[in-house]
């Protein structure tokens, strides 16, 4: 008989969670991209989507709790910039999962070169 292994309990609300909701819509998306080239007004930002300003607004909103962006004011400007350390995070719990895929592609890849070695003895042979 097969043993279930019981999955620790986890907040569904923690803070990667948040980061992942995030960045699941692509507007909030393209928004860090945009801010990649550095801080930006909210202005700035709104002019450069099909939507108004309330609901740029809202994804800015959601970012900044996320913790993916930060505001500044300057003046009467907010300034908007992204916040690099959630993204480290999520770097920092995906790293298995990429060991795990380069494991499976190196395997993979053996398989195939002494798949192909075999074929071309045979071909020959």
């Amino acid at each position: 008989m097969m043993s279930l292994t019981v999955m620790p309990q986890r907040a569904k609300s923690s803070p990667a969670d948040r980061v992942f909701a995030a960045l699941a819509n692509p507007t909030r998306r393209d928004v860090l991209d945009l801010l990649l080239d550095g801080p930006r007004p909210v202005q700035d930002i709104a002019e450069r989507f099909d939507m108004a300003r309330p609901s740029v607004s809202e994804h800015l909103k959601v970012l900044r709790d996320a913790g993916l962006v930060t505001e500044t004011r300057r003046g009467r400007q907010r300034l908007y910039a992204v916040e690099p350390d959630p993204l480290r995070d999520l770097q920092q719990w995906l790293a298995p999962y990429e060991r795990f895929w380069r494991a499976k592609f190196a395997d993979l890849h053996e398989f195939l070169d002494a798949r192909a070695g075999t074929d071309a003895s045979d071909a020959t042979g």
